[in-house]
C-alpha cells in the first residue's frame, strides 16, 4: 500500500481520534499531519506484525500522549478554552458535546473510546493500548456508561 492510499484511507479515522482526544479541530489536525509524517518517515521499517492501521492508531495514539505532555507543561491560564456550554439540539452539536465529554475521559479512556468509535476490534486496541482485551471490554462498558450519564445530564 503506498503512502498516498494509506494517507485517503486512514486520514479521516486518525483526524476523529485526535479530535476526540484534543477536543480542538486545528490541535486535531496537528497531531494528525504529525501522525503522518511520523508514517511516511518509518512506512519502511514496518514489518507487517500487525495489521497497518493498528500500527498507525498506535503512532496516532502517542502523538496525543505527547501533546498531552506537552499541555501539562503549559500554564492552564495560557491555554484558550473556547468550549460552549449549550444544550445540544441537532447532531453536530451532539458530536460537539460528545468529543467535549470524551476530552475530559482521563487520557487512556480518550484513546480507548475514540478507537472504538472507529470500530476497531477490541483486540486491535488492547495491542494500541498495551493492555488486555478483558480489560479493554470493561474499560468501554465503564466509559460509555459515563458518556450516557452526561448526556443523560444534559438533556435535562
Amino acid at each position: 500500500m503506498s503512502f498516498e492510499e494509506i494517507y485517503k484511507t486512514y486520514w479521516q479515522r486518525v483526524f476523529r481520534l485526535c479530535m476526540g482526544y484534543v477536543n480542538d479541530p486545528e490541535w486535531a489536525k496537528d497531531i494528525a499531519q504529525e501522525t503522518f509524517i511520523a508514517v511516511f518517515e518509518n512506512l519502511s521499517q514496518f514489518r507487517n506484525e500487525s495489521s497497518i492501521g493498528t500500527w498507525i492508531f498506535r503512532i496516532a495514539s502517542n502523538q496525543c500522549l505527547r501533546q498531552i505532555e506537552k499541555q501539562k507543561r503549559i500554564p492552564t491560564s495560557d491555554l484558550k478554552h473556547d468550549v460552549q456550554e449549550e444544550q445540544p439540539t441537532n447532531i453536530e452539536s451532539n458530536t460537539a458535546f460528545l468529543y467535549k465529554c470524551i476530552s475530559e475521559l482521563p487520557e487512556t479512556d480518550r484513546i480507548i473510546i475514540s478507537l472504538e468509535l472507529e470500530n476497531l476490534k477490541q483486540a486491535e486496541i488492547a495491542a494500541i493500548i498495551g493492555i488486555s482485551e478483558a480489560n479493554v471490554r470493561v474499560r468501554i462498558h465503564r466509559i460509555k456508561e459515563k458518556l450516557t450519564q452526561k448526556f443523560t445530564q444534559n438533556v435535562h
